[in-house]
């Protein structure tokens, strides 16, 4: 009889699981005899596990095609419109989600995600970002995900592509309904300073969303003898809770501050330092402590970009479906990581019950 507690899965089934999901996504198509759905996307695979490009994966692999003829056969077999080429990328990352999971409420966290761009653009200006230089460029391909930040299950639910001059309420909108779409419970959304403002923090309150995001302070700092106001003075209160109003124009919104701290040690000096830190949030209890501890899972995100990289297609094409695409491979194949694991826990888990139960009704 086979042990649960030395199941052992081997490459093979990690690459027919990322495969199944691909085909069942129905993202790539038959494309001339030697280019069909299985080949191309058994290049692209090899290509996201080895870290390489398709054209050093076609290389590799024995009689296969050119890597011109997979690139022709991704650009051709990916669907046309955005909207479409998303809603089945995303339907692949989700494909296996737990039905479990959706029996409670999690914490999610959202954030942008820059990939650096060289070129020019394949059709028009609004591909491209721009951002502080970093790597060489200010030019970037912008991409927002969702993302569970719960240990052990980070799993990315919804990956969108940022064009030019969308504002955040558009891409949280369209991150928003793929998490309701799956059928996900949100206990409430943990977010970068770049989301305080007033349209954000609006556009949640009206979609009644939880959250929590630090506070960014804005404007000049007032010259000496003038009186704080307004944030700056919330900094020179006590730890707690404090209500604030925000206004941008004619618009208004009214939301909770948390004042709270957190020790350092310095590592010039060795000498322990506090920090004060300021949190916007709404409909979200809890003491100071406990609301920066909250808010520290949101580094998980962070993590899911590092481990993404490891399953990176380094390309050169100027077509943005296609670096869309290479792009939510590397978040699937990461998924599939996930889930495995936690798959591995739950039959480990299974078997130690088992047992007990055995040696218990054999005493």
């Amino acid at each position: 009889m086979r042990s649960r507690t030395n199941c052992i899965i081997g490459s093979g089934e990690v690459y027919s699981w990322t495969q199944k999901h691909l085909l069942r996504a129905r993202l790539l198509k038959d494309h001339g005899r030697c280019c069909t759905a299985a080949t191309v996307s058994g290049i692209v695979l090899r290509a996201a596990a080895q870290s390489i490009s398709v054209s050093a994966a076609c290389r590799d692999l024995a009689q296969a095609p050119s890597d011109h003829a997979v690139l022709t056969a991704l650009e051709e077999g990916l669907p046309k419109t955005l909207p479409v080429l998303e809603r089945r990328l995303n339907e692949a990352l989700t494909g296996d989600l737990p039905r479990r999971m959706r029996r409670r409420a999690w914490h999610i966290a959202i954030d942008w995600h820059l990939v650096p761009y060289y070129g020019r653009p394949y059709r028009s200006r609004n591909e491209i970002c721009r951002s502080q230089p970093k790597q060489g460029t200010a030019q970037f391909h912008a991409y927002a995900t969702a993302c569970i930040v719960e240990y052990g299950r980070r799993y990315t639910l919804a990956l969108t592509w940022v064009r030019r001059h969308e504002s955040m309420v558009t891409v949280l909108r369209r991150l928003l309904d793929r998490i309701r779409e799956i059928g996900l419970n949100i206990k409430y959304f943990l977010l970068d300073r770049a989301f305080f403002n007033v349209a954000v923090i609006e556009f949640l309150q009206q979609e009644n969303l939880p959250f929590v995001m630090p506070v960014k302070f804005a404007g000049r700092h007032p010259k000496n003898g003038r009186r704080l106001t307004g944030l700056r003075q919330l900094k020179r209160q006590p730890a707690g809770w404090y209500s604030h109003t925000m206004k941008k124009g004619k618009r208004e919104v009214t939301f909770s501050v948390c004042v709270g701290y957190r020790r350092y040690q310095e590592r010039k000096s060795g000498k322990e330092k506090r920090q004060k830190l300021l949190f916007a949030a709404w409909k979200v209890r809890g003491t100071p402590t406990e609301i920066r501890e909250q808010y520290r899972k949101r580094f998980g995100i962070e993590t899911s970009y590092r481990q993404r990289r490891q399953g990176r297609i380094y390309t050169c094409t100027r077509n943005p479906h296609v670096r869309l695409f290479f792009v939510a491979l590397s978040f699937l194949l990461r998924n599939v990581w996930v889930w495995i694991h936690q798959m591995r826990h739950y039959e480990l888990q299974r078997g130690q019950a088992s047992t007990l139960h055995f040696e218990t009704q054999s005493g």
